[in-house]
């Protein structure tokens, strides 16, 4: 059987297997293993042991589980609960505004967190009941919630970048630099449209009732955002500005923001047994997954290559009409299909590594690319029926939200990620600008 045979059959095997629910880490292996085996026998993986030791020695991954330790911490530690609810109160005035709340809560939970599960539980549980009993539509109050959690996939820190660093061999904070643009301005394109529905249909969104806000005296909201929204706005722009400025290095920015972390919630009156056993615990289970993943991904990475799939995938983009572009936009729509289907850490370690060859060689900027894949990725999130933010939003949901109603909730915010991703594709110093202007 030819190489390239081999090749596609184990894609498709691969595919199969996790269609056929068993954990990708172990399809990834388990494909890699028998068609590496079948085309060279087990000459192929002498290698295997320095890859997997180039991944485990890797210094830039080791801020994975501690950017991870940061988010969770400042969620277990229920500051995201408080930070809510003040926000909401200042914005609350108005049509719309603690659907404006949410938003800015998915930046700052974005920024410390990047963790969707996080985002979307933590939001859906405090602000979904609440806002269903204030007259929100729920269409409306679903699709916020799960699309204010998407923005940690794509506002750094996330582990997207992190991971997606590693997969194209560029620096994590280019990738930093790059994100920021994009992530605020699809945060301001939500908040545009929540504006904007608020005008045309203001009953759907009412603002909090004037006995509530009374309930809440401006001098005591005052010091409530002073004292508890100042502290982790100041800690996420710490860590992001000694990255994106050069001052530290990922992993070591990483290691304050961990300690940052601590203290905000020590000084807080928040820190327990409890909460600090239940953030570690959370941090290894999340870091442990990514890095088991990432280290069956090389068996896969290894078989596939070895037999002729890089060659493959450039016969298969040269054979697309338009060139560069047209490989461009057929990677755009695959990737955007296989969100239906696939989480985005598969789509990474089985996808990415297949065809970011070709752009490499073609003179892409790899920057640019990487944020182009992290947007996205980060549909995979809403795109039915598969979206694991629709998931976390239904298991925390009332029991008079359907699941209709948060799949048409999110369409316009799926619709709105696609119009971002648009404009980083026709002018790509949306993303260059600030990693030229700060020389990463």
């Amino acid at each position: 059987m030819e190489m390239e045979v081999l090749a596609i059959v184990m894609v498709f095997s691969l595919f199969a297997l996790i269609l056929g629910g068993i954990p990708v880490p172990f399809a990834l292996a388990v494909s890699g293993l028998v068609f590496g085996l079948i085309g060279f026998g087990s000459d192929l993986f002498n290698l295997l042991p320095l890859r997997i030791f180039g991944i485990v020695s890797n210094y830039t991954l080791l801020a994975i589980p501690l950017f991870v330790f940061m988010g969770v911490l400042l969620e277990k530690s229920q500051l995201a609960e408080r930070m809510l609810d003040i926000i909401g109160h200042v914005s609350g005035k108005k049509s719309g505004g603690m659907a404006i709340a949410i938003i800015l809560i998915g930046v700052l939970m974005g920024a410390s967190t990047g963790i969707v599960a996080a985002t979307v539980v933590t939001v859906g549980l405090i602000t979904l009941p609440t806002l269903l009993r204030r007259g929100y539509d729920k269409r409306i109050a679903c699709g916020t919630i799960c699309a204010a959690g998407t923005l940690g996939q794509i506002i750094p820190p996330s582990l997207v970048l992190i991971i997606l660093s590693d997969i194209s061999g560029t620096s994590v904070g280019s990738l930093f630099a790059a994100a920021l643009i994009p992530g605020l301005m699809l945060a301001g394109m939500y908040l545009l449209y929540i504006v904007i529905m608020s005008k045309l249909k203001p009953n759907s969104m009412p603002p909090i009732p004037q006995d509530e806000r009374d309930a809440m005296p401006t001098g005591q909201l005052i010091m409530d955002l002073l004292k508890v929204v100042l502290p982790p706005f100041a800690l996420i722009f710490a860590v992001l500005g000694s990255i994106i400025g050069g001052i530290a290095a990922p992993t070591e920015a990483a290691s304050m923001g961990a300690l940052g972390a601590l203290l905000v919630v020590i000084l807080s009156g928040r820190f327990s047994y409890h909460v600090i056993r239940e953030t570690v615990y959370s941090t290894f289970k999340i870091s442990g997954m990514t890095f088991f993943v990432l280290i069956m991904a090389q068996i896969f990475s290894l078989s596939f290559r070895g037999l002729g799939g890089d060659d493959l995938i450039d016969s298969l983009f040269e054979f697309l009409p338009g060139g560069v572009w047209g490989a461009l936009i057929f990677m755009m729509v695959l990737l955007f299909l296989l969100g239906f289907f696939l989480d985005w850490i598969e789509i990474s370690y089985i996808v990415l590594p297949l065809m970011l060859p070709f752009f490499h060689h073609a003179g892409i900027d790899l920057v640019w690319l990487s944020i182009l894949i992290a947007m996205n990725l980060q549909t995979s999130f809403l795109t039915p029926p598969f979206g694991w933010s629709l998931f976390y939003l239904k298991g925390v949901a009332p029991k008079e939200v359907l699941t209709q109603d948060i799949y048409r909730g999110v369409m316009p915010y799926i619709g709105i990620q696609a119009f971002a991703l648009t404009l980083v594709m026709i002018f790509p110093g949306i993303a260059t600008w600030l990693p030229g202007v700060v020389g990463w």
